[in-house]
């Protein structure tokens, strides 16, 4: 790979931000190299590339970065056409799949972080929100599978897939460091399968992080909330 089409991501590796544009690389078959940040010691480059947010992920291509998940899957999507399509060419169903994105990026996020880094009350407040977020979700995706159970390869994975996956992915170490179901098989039917799903599909296989990691990370987190 030459430098005139370099490609680099600036990560950490638990951020589901970061793993949804990595699956995304993994799923066009774009080489590319990855820097691990320390978020606690963030490094001059991660600042001078998103001076804006300080945050990961960042895209750098050609030395030119591109921040925020759902933004770079955008780039990404419209820079490399070779590739395996993430967004459908039916305009109307492009807005159906980015409002769906949306909604798990601003109605899940916040609920899911609340989660992690509270205690008692606020804690079971904020797993209640999740839950009944995921409710609402079962439903306005059933349009989406009439026909019931979902099936993956690397090459149909779509935009909304790499955005539930890249945060719902690990839901079984959210699960148990949080004591708690967030997506549940009987309630959540299509959801649970869907994840289930995807997660044995190599390209967000290889991307998920580490269970007992994640699990001691997520637990880090609630011993240092606030009580």
């Amino acid at each position: 790979m030459g430098e005139e089409n370099k490609v680099t991501l600036y990560g950490m590796w638990a951020s589901p931000f970061v793993k949804r544009v990595e699956i995304a690389l993994k799923i066009k078959g774009i080489p590319y190299e990855y820097v691990e940040e320390d978020l606690r010691n963030k490094s001059q480059l991660l600042l001078q590339y998103n001076p804006v947010h300080k945050k990961v992920p960042v895209l750098v291509h050609n030395g030119k970065p591109i921040a925020e998940s759902l933004v770079i899957l955008e780039y990404i999507e419209e820079t490399w056409k070779n590739g395996p399509k993430i967004l459908p060419e039916d305009p109307y169903e492009r807005a159906k799949v980015r409002f769906w994105a949306s909604f798990i990026q601003q109605q899940f996020v916040d609920s899911m972080v609340s989660a992690a880094k509270s205690s008692g009350e606020a804690h079971e407040k904020a797993m209640k929100e999740a839950f009944e977020k995921m409710t609402v979700f079962e439903e306005g995706m059933k349009d989406f599978f009439p026909s019931g159970t979902p099936h993956f390869e690397d090459e149909n994975i779509g935009f909304l897939d790499i955005v539930l996956c890249s945060l719902f992915g690990p839901h079984k170490a959210q699960e148990e460091a949080l004591g708690l179901k967030i997506i549940d098989p009987e309630r959540h039917p299509l959801v649970y399968s869907w994840v289930t799903a995807l997660n044995e599909v190599p390209a967000v296989k290889e991307s998920l992080p580490p269970h007992d990691k994640m699990v001691a990370l997520i637990q880090f987190l609630r011993r240092n909330a606030p009580h």
